[in-house]
């Protein structure tokens, strides 16, 4: 397993991944608009050449936000999202950041699991925040 920062040419697979893993996906063109951001980083995790996960931030600051984090299903569970936060993170701190923030859907026990291991806590719920109605949890963790 490779970890990298991505690539121009790797946001048409982030784009497929992110719709085989979520219901509310981001589309090309918001890959690519992050992908030309100053204010954004991306990695990924690569197997035999193929993109099986990516990790997305935007950096403004004193403050990142995780955008989006994503893994194949065959690859889950394997610590490969843990790995990619780390690169985020440090990214995160590297550029003066001092918190990062994300939310998660409050049905992916999973995901909680894994940023709660990572340092991250509970802040407080967005109500009805994705499309389908589900709320947000609404995380952070101090950096420095």
């Amino acid at each position: 397993m490779t970890f990298r920062k991505w690539k121009y040419e790797d946001v048409l697979k982030i784009a497929e991944l992110e719709v085989a893993c979520f219901s509310d996906p981001w589309n090309y063109r918001m890959f690519a608009e992050s992908f030309s951001s100053n204010f954004s980083y991306g990695v990924v995790a690569e197997e035999g050449g193929e993109v099986v996960a990516y990790a997305l931030e935007t950096i403004l600051f004193e403050t990142a936000e995780i955008q989006n984090v994503a893994v194949a299903e065959a690859y889950r569970r394997k610590g490969i999202a843990e790995k990619l936060m780390e690169l985020l993170e440090k990214e995160a701190f590297d550029r003066g950041a001092e918190n990062s923030l994300l939310e998660v859907r409050v049905s992916n026990a999973p995901a909680m699991r894994m940023y709660l291991k990572r340092g991250y806590v509970g802040m407080f719920a967005r109500k009805k925040y994705y499309p389908d109605g589900e709320d947000a949890l609404i995380m952070k963790k101090v950096l420095r």
